[in-house]
Order: structure tokens, then sequence, then C-alpha cells
């Protein structure tokens, strides 16, 4: 039974102190057990984010418990107004304190990603990084040769923006929400200028012999 069938009558009102029996109605109608709901649902929310960014704090340029603290009051702050956004789509499957941290625990990830790399310079110009790939003298010819026809997969089969997305995500390891931010962009976006990259790539690899080409069904046209 999903969970919009569920009857109100079956549903218990909130005690202080005491978890929701049906967050999403407790949420949804004003009144003192919003309020209750909407306190307990903050506390779960800071229990969570704290969680992931003291496990995350080793990328904090300044790992302290002021910063950390500050890092997940912000991101409660922030997962709560996502998740009310999307209340209608609580589906059920899972318990809804299950389903809350899932917000909580991305947007303290997505904080502390931000602040490592607040301070830090995202290469976003054209450089030609990619001409010297060849490797040291203790890797095989043939990574070598691979090496060498991925860097020329790069500068002859990737645009510009291409070649500035495929450094940035692949090469500098940035955090594609921080790229994202730092371009004025969407993920979305970033999301399909890789899947772009990465099928450009191949098909060049593949048209130069370094990969093979893809196989269809026997049953294909």
């Amino acid at each position: 039974m999903t969970l919009a069938r569920r009857s109100r009558e079956d549903v218990r009102p909130v005690e202080h102190g005491q978890d929701p029996a049906d967050w999403v109605r407790a949420l949804a109608l004003p009144g003192p057990e919003q309020d209750e709901a909407l306190r307990r649902l903050h506390d779960l929310m800071v229990r969570a984010a704290r969680h992931q960014v003291w496990r995350m704090r080793s990328m904090l340029p300044r790992p302290d418990a002021r910063t950390c603290d500050e890092l997940a009051n912000g991101a409660a702050d922030e997962a709560m107004t996502a998740l009310l956004t999307k209340l209608d789509t609580f589906e059920g499957r899972s318990r809804f304190t299950t389903w809350a941290y899932k917000f909580a625990i991305l947007q303290a990830a997505t904080e502390v990603r931000g602040h490592a790399w607040a301070a830090r310079e995202v290469a976003l110009d054209d450089t030609d990084v990619w001409r010297d790939a060849t490797p040291g003298p203790e890797q095989h010819a043939e990574a070598a040769d691979l090496g060498r026809a991925v860097a020329t997969a790069i500068q002859q089969a990737l645009t510009p923006y291409q070649r500035r997305i495929a450094l940035a995500l692949l090469v500098d390891q940035v955090p594609i929400d921080v790229l994202a931010d730092r371009l004025g962009t969407t993920r979305g976006a970033l999301y399909k200028a890789l899947h772009d990259v990465r099928t450009r790539l191949r098909a060049h690899l593949v048209a130069t012999g370094h990969m093979p080409a893809p196989t269809t069904s026997a049953g294909g046209s």
C-alpha cells in the first residue's frame, strides 16, 4: 500500500520528543504537529550532516570543530529545503528517516567539496597539457602507444570546451558540482558534455585501431 493511500485515522499524533508515525502528514499540515516534526527533522539532518562532514574532514584546509559544525548546519538547512520541496515524491519504499538521511549526506558532501575547492584554482584555460603523454621507461610499449593515441584523440577529436571539461573532471578530479558553479552551468550539462567527450574519444580510438569496434548482435541489421 502506498503512502498516499494510508488513512489519516490510522496515524497517531506526534508527541513531543517522538518521531511522527507519518512524517509526510505531520510536515504537510500547519500547526503544532508540523512545528514539532520540523524540529525533529532538522535534528536528524544535522546528525546525518555532521557524520558525513566528519568522514570527509581530511579534504578541508582547516578541519577544526567550528568549521565542521558550520558546514554541517548549513548542509542540514539546505537539505531540509530540498526535502520539503520533494515531500510529495516520498513513496514509502523505505523509512522516511532513511530517505531524509540521503538528502543530508549528499548536501554535506557537496558543502565539503565546495569548501575544499573554494581557494583552489580550477584550470579552465585550453592549455595543451596533453602534448607529452609518453610514459616513463618502466612502462610497456603498448601503454606508451595508447597514451600517445589518447593524447592525440584529445587534441583532434574534442572541442576546446570539451578539452577543458576533460582536464578538470578527468585529470584534476574537480568535483562536478564545484566545476558547475565555476562555469555557471548545471551538473546535468556537464554530465552531457562528459558523455560527449567519452563518445568522441572512443570513436577516434576505434578509427585509429587502438580500440576494437563495438560488436553488434547476430540478429541485428
